[in-house]
């Protein structure tokens, strides 16, 4: 398509937002007025038109759905926009810590933790807690990094002024380190001390990335922030995107002040509203402009619909929710006997809990369904027992896979018998020189080494059970070591390259999704009507952040 075919279908404002060159800019991007188009626009203009380097532009999102389809949308529009690196935040950080590993006093093999394996370290290493203290303990340390707080910050007492939590994220941090893994925020927060702490690193990203462009920026949080101000050269074009009323991740960590102090921390920034709504009619932009107008620190503007008028929206007040769910089947069946198809209906609730009631009520009626959000195939325990088999091969030290899989199905492995064996494994790791510890799997310091040691020292249940887990490991391990390794590795594991979008439909890390939704990875059950004239239920779920690798370990 050549230039003037994809600016002329631009309103001004959006060619405006397009073209700017120079200053910092801030796209006001309301709902529905065309932001994606503008941001993919935007990349192979300046490919095209101003001849950058498509490897010195980075864009950062939220979703790895969101980043492939702006790469391919920027790509239909400028083939060369396909060596653009897009990504989500988390993922960008996994692809610069792995590249700056020794940097960072990381084994480039790190994986990463979701909130079960965080749940299950802390456990271990503080036994005396509750799950549900542990659980609530884990989730107050994701907000601390969240806000680029260490466990000795004095801020941290605005995350829980009990002098115990500082304790408790102190041995996490710990036990973490000696796994050789990685958490959610680290993802975030190791980036941001390498870059500060290693002034070369810094720079050499300031020259590599040109062009920084963040979208949906409103849903950033302070470690965002933070390394968005590293990758921030002298010499660096920034621009965001976002829409300070469609903020609604505080409950995650999202920090509003960044869109709305973004001219104060970037001297000189220009603002452009994008106000022309395509999605919309008159009525709906009407009542959300009035709830959003109570809203406090606006930088404001007003949507104006280009679809014209409409019916108004209805507010209907019900006893509870099976009446709620006799109302919509009947709403969808009165509309189906007058021609309207079912797939043109969607019911939004915001448990997955509520679902029961719809599902009970359209299977008494015959309506077809199809109910989406539900667990998702990376999630399921089958499938994250085959992904520790792999993380333990890759890493040696990682505990938390291996007290996942060493005694499943059962072999007589209690809980007894794998503290003794973590506890072998750390003995000769501290007994070592800092700088000869290993994480390869077979080193001396490895969890499989270590059950080595203790195997003869079992009771003979235990002792089979445990020789039992030790081949099931060996032979794997020579699958995938063997004569055909690079080609199986290729077969198993998706690659990453240096550029371009994610691979992945997930963040790295799994289930905590600061709104980084895997919606294509999404699993969903039907009832037992063709899935062709079912419609659609959309649940809201903790989405989790993207990655190399589809699911809560980072291969």
């Amino acid at each position: 398509m050549n230039e003037d075919a994809w600016l002329a279908v631009l309103n001004p404002e959006q060619l405006a937002a397009v073209t700017h060159e120079g200053s910092p800019l801030l796209i006001l991007a309301g709902a529905g007025s065309g932001k994606t188009r503008v941001i993919t626009t935007k990349i192979a203009w300046l490919i095209r038109e101003r001849n950058v380097d498509p490897e010195s532009i980075l864009a950062v999102t939220f979703t790895n759905k969101a980043a492939r389809e702006m790469l391919e949308r920027a790509t239909r529009l400028e083939p060369r926009a396909e060596r653009s690196v897009l990504r989500t935040f988390h993922s960008f950080g996994a692809w610069l810590l792995r590249r700056n590993a020794a940097l960072a006093g990381l084994d480039s093999n790190f994986t990463i933790y979701d909130d079960d394996d965080e749940v299950t370290l802390l456990s271990k290493a503080v036994p005396a807690l509750t799950r549900q203290e542990i659980s609530s303990a884990v989730h107050k340390i994701a907000r601390a990094k969240d806000y680029c707080l260490g466990p000795d910050n004095p801020l941290l007492s605005q995350i829980d002024p009990d002098p115990d939590f500082a304790d408790l994220y102190r041995t996490y941090e710990k036990r973490l380190r000696e796994t050789g893994n990685l958490d959610f925020g680290d993802l975030i927060l190791l980036p941001v001390k390498l870059l500060n702490d290693h002034p070369e690193v810094r720079s050499r990203l300031n020259s590599r990335f040109r062009v920084v462009m963040v979208d949906e920026y409103q849903d950033s949080n302070v470690a965002q922030f933070e390394l968005l101000k590293a990758l921030t050269g002298p010499d660096t074009y920034l621009c965001v995107v976002g829409d300070d009323d469609q903020s609604i991740y505080r409950f995650r960590g999202a920090e509003v002040q960044n869109i709305l102090t973004f001219a104060d921390s970037f001297p000189g920034t220009e603002i452009i509203r994008l106000e022309r709504n395509y999605r919309s009619i008159s009525p709906i932009l009407s009542v959300a402009d009035q709830v959003v107008a109570h809203n406090e620190g606006r930088l404001g503007k007003t949507l104006t619909a280009e679809r014209g008028s409409g019916k108004k929206p209805v507010l209907l007040f019900l006893g509870n929710q099976d009446e709620e769910a006799a109302l919509c089947a009947e709403m969808i069946q009165n509309a189906r006997k007058k021609g309207c198809p079912y797939a043109d209906w969607a019911i939004l609730y915001r448990m997955n809990a509520q679902s029961l009631g719809f599902e009970t009520e359209f299977l008494h009626r015959r309506i077809p369904y199809k109910v989406v959000g539900t667990l998702k195939f990376y999630e399921r325990e089958e499938i994250k027992d085959a992904l520790s088999f792999l993380a333990l091969i890759a890493n040696g030290r990682d505990e938390v896979a291996f007290r996942r899989i060493v005694n499943k199905p059962s072999r007589g492995l209690g809980e007894v018998t794998q503290d003794r064996i973590v506890a072998e494994a750390r003995r000769v790791l501290f007994e070592l020189p800092p700088d000869t510890a290993s994480f390869d799997f077979g080193s001396r310091t490895d969890l499989i080494s270590a059950s080595r040691n203790v195997l003869e020292s079992l009771p003979k249940k235990a002792r089979s059970g445990l020789a039992e887990f030790l081949h099931a490991v060996e032979t794997l391990r020579s699958m995938v070591d063997g004569p055909d390794a690079d080609r199986n590795a290729g077969a198993l594991l998706p690659a990453e390259g240096e550029t371009g979008a994610d691979t992945d439909g997930k963040a790295p890390g799994g289930k905590r999704k600061r709104r980084e939704p895997s919606g294509s990875r999404s699993s969903s059950r039907s009832s037992s009507i063709p899935p062709a004239c079912s419609h659609t239920i959309r649940g809201r779920t903790r989405s989790p952040e993207p990655s190399a690798w589809p699911t809560s370990r980072n291969w």
